[in-house]
Formats: C-alpha cells, sequence, structure tokens
C-alpha cells in the first residue's frame, strides 16, 4: 500500500492533471465498491480545490456476473431510464468525470459471449449522448486506476503481496516516485506536445507501419487531422488529461484509406476473454480478414459490434522505452497495456482529433474520414522491431520509428 502522502498526491494528480477541477464545478466518480478508502480521499482532495459536490457510482462486478449469468438477454438489454438520465445529467450540468478502471480481467470468463455483446450494445445505445459528447470532449474526464485484489492476482499470480506489487507499479507509471509528481507531469505533458507538434506540422498523410511479425500496415490519416498528445482541451476551453498515466500521441486514422496487415503485439482483454496471437487485415479501411489463436469469438464480437466497428478510429504512437513498457508486466488493463505499445483502436474515433470535428455531424466527420461506432477497442500492435515512416502528401518518407523508438 502507498503511504498517506503518496495516496494524497495520487489524488492530487486526479484532481489537478486529469479533470483539472475548477472552482464551484461538480465532481462524478464511477468506481468498484472495493476502491472506496482512496475515492474518499480523492473525494476530499476534490473539495479541497474547490469542488462543488462529489457523487460516486459505484459498480459490483461479482454482482454483474451474477446478473449475466442469470438473466436472460431480454433483461440485459432493458436499460433503466435512471442510468440514463444519471449520464445526461453529468454532461448537461457539465460535470468533471473520473472513471475508476480497476475490474478482474477473469470476471466475465466463460460467459456467453452474445450476452455479453448484447448488453453491452444496449447500455451503449441507450446512453449514446453521453458518449458521444465525452467523445467529443464536452466534458472534462479521466481514466485512473487504482489496484484491486483481484486484478493484482491477475497480474502478479501466486504472490501474497500482490496488491502491493501492483500498487508500487502504478505508482512508477504515474510518477509518484518523483520528489513532485504534479511537476514531472506538467514536464512529461510538455515533451509529448513538442512530438505532436513536430507530427502536426509535416501533416502526413499516411503512417507506414511494419514488423517482423508480419506487420505491414499503411493508415490514412483522416483530412485536417490533429495529432494529441497527453493534454486536450475541453469544449469550455479548459486544459485537461483524459488518461494517468498516458504516454501516447494520437490521431484518426481515416475511416476508408487503412490497408494491409497487423499482428497484435499484447493480448487484448476484452470483458474478462484474452484474445492474443490475432491478425486482422484492412481493405479501404474495412476489415476484410481476421484470426486469433485464442479468443476468436471475442474477437469477432469486437469486429461486428456495428457498421463502424469493422473500421479503425484512433492510431496512437508509442515509443517502446516508455515507463510502462519497460516495467516489463502485462496488466490486463487496456489503460496500462495501450502506453507500453503503439496501438490502432476499432471503433469510434475522436471528434476532437480533426481540425472543427467537435462542431460536424455524423455525415461531416465521415466525409473527412472520422468513423462512427458505438464500439472504441484498443489493440496493442507496437513490437520492439517495429518500424514506422510518415508519408507526406508530396511523398516525402520521414523515418518516425527504427526498432520500436522514436527518431525524432
Amino acid at each position: 500500500m502507498l503511504s498517506n502522502e503518496k495516496v494524497k498526491q495520487f489524488a492530487d494528480l486526479a484532481i489537478k492533471i486529469g479533470v483539472n477541477l475548477q472552482p464551484n464545478q461538480e465532481l462524478n466518480i464511477n468506481s468498484p465498491i472495493e476502491c472506496a478508502p482512496i475515492v474518499r480521499i480523492m473525494a476530499q482532495a476534490a473539495y479541497d480545490a474547490g469542488a462543488k459536490s462529489v457523487s460516486v457510482k459505484w459498480s459490483d462486478e461479482k454482482l454483474s456476473r451474477i446478473n449475466i449469468d442469470n438473466q436472460s438477454i431480454e433483461t440485459l438489454q432493458e436499460i433503466p431510464d435512471w442510468i440514463v438520465q444519471r449520464a445526461n445529467y453529468i454532461v448537461d450540468k457539465g460535470c468533471a468525470n473520473i472513471s475508476i478502471s480497476a475490474g478482474d480481467p477473469s470476471i466475465y470468463a466463460g460467459v456467453d459471449p452474445v450476452k455479453l455483446q448484447k448488453s453491452s450494445q444496449a447500455t451503449r445505445k441507450a446512453i449514446k449522448y453521453y458518449y458521444d459528447k465525452m467523445m467529443a470532449n464536452a466534458c472534462r474526464w479521466l481514466v485512473v486506476s487504482i489496484p484491486t485484489k483481484a486484478w493484482a492476482d491477475k497480474v502478479f499470480p501466486n504472490c501474497e503481496d500482490s496488491v502491493d506489487k501492483l500498487w508500487d507499479a502504478i505508482a512508477r507509471t504515474m510518477r509518484l516516485d518523483q520528489d513532485d509528481p504534479v511537476k514531472a507531469w506538467e514536464e512529461h505533458i510538455i515533451r509529448l506536445n513538442r512530438r505532436a507538434k513536430f507530427m502536426n506540422d509535416k501533416d502526413f498523410e499516411y503512417v507506414h507501419m511494419t514488423s517482423k511479425n508480419g506487420t505491414d500496415l499503411m493508415v490514412g490519416l483522416s483530412e485536417g487531422h490533429i495529432w494529441c498528445a497527453a493534454q486536450e482541451e475541453a469544449q469550455d476551453g479548459i486544459m485537461f488529461t483524459a488518461n494517468l498515466p498516458t504516454e501516447e500521441i494520437f490521431t484518426a486514422p481515416h475511416k476508408y484509406k487503412v490497408n494491409g496487415v497487423v499482428h497484435n503485439a499484447l493480448p487484448l482483454v476484452d470483458n474478462g476473454n484474452i484474445i492474443d496471437e490475432f491478425y486482422v487485415k484492412f481493405k479501404d479501411g474495412k476489415v476484410v480478414d481476421y484470426d486469433a489463436k485464442q479468443g476468436k469469438d471475442a474477437l469477432k464480437n469486437i469486429i461486428e459490434t456495428d457498421e463502424g466497428s469493422c473500421y479503425l478510429g484512433e492510431v496512437a504512437l508509442i515509443g517502446k522505452n516508455s515507463p510502462i513498457s519497460q516495467l516489463g508486466i502485462l496488466f490486463y488493463n487496456t489503460l496500462f497495456d495501450e502506453n507500453a505499445s503503439c496501438h490502432l483502436a476499432l471503433g469510434k474515433g475522436y471528434p476532437s482529433t480533426v481540425k472543427g470535428g467537435v462542431a460536424m455531424t455524423k455525415e461531416q466527420l465521415d466525409k473527412v474520414g472520422v468513423n462512427e461506432s458505438a464500439e472504441h477497442c484498443d489493440f496493442m500492435v507496437g513490437t520492439t522491431d517495429m518500424n514506422i515512416e510518415g508519408i507526406t502528401k508530396s511523398g516525402e518518407r520521414v523515418q518516425l520509428f527504427v526498432d520500436g523508438e522514436w527518431v525524432i
């Protein structure tokens, strides 16, 4: 367990660097019940920063598993009005929103994948207004993690002090080992912003990714695309950091200009299902072939969620020497694993990653190449031998990565 001082620093990072809470603003926290002690400290940090109020939506994944096992598909698709109303309230009131990602990676192992798919689809459809607004940065939001016993045991099996070990790992990725973590994050954000600026100044038309595992993928970039780094601007003009930790710069691939094949570099964990040793092949942006040695049915459900889930919505670049990668730990948690490796996302693109995107209609976003979907599933593709080139509109090729690391 972290010291009281480090836990307070953790909470301060979430409030000050993460959602950048403003005086008299409401804060919503989505959290597993196991994380209650830290959530209370986070709530106090929010009030110390001038919060108007703090509300918490607790979740219990063991109860969720019981419900999934015992309810019919029809019942699982019945989303109560109060869930929709609460989600809409968060957006309409301009609340800051913190989600704690700390689930048991195996909680849904063995569950009928169709049940999971239908339940997830129904929820996303019901709260589409909230989902779309969050993706467009209408509210400042943050995803952060707190260890739970089930998660820690998955990461460090047969280890009596698994929770402490996971806390230590998270602390390093959060830069809590620095004397002043807030200052360390401010400096880290500046470094990422410089790299994003280079990419934006070059205004590449494509990035070309190759690896010895068979990856050979040409990723077209959306018209007017913007490479974003750790810090983003919300629609209220206030900067925030959506993920802690984060090591990526990312943008919107062009929905119709992705061609080639990509192989995964790390396992993908989706609703308790591990998907590994898989490839995805694209033609004119659309998935035309895929296979997996493990979890093929789960991969199929992701790709077939809706009309847009077979296209890409994000491309993110991360060097192999990031602090998370250097730990050499498979976290079974996308927040961390995606920041250990370059990654792509099947499904919805972020409107904020194209110029003027947050004010565009779905039709306008599609025209510039930004994908629309209820899905957004990150999968890791950056190997230690990956090479990446940026290709300009004039055909100039600029080496960006050699053997898995930035060269710019």
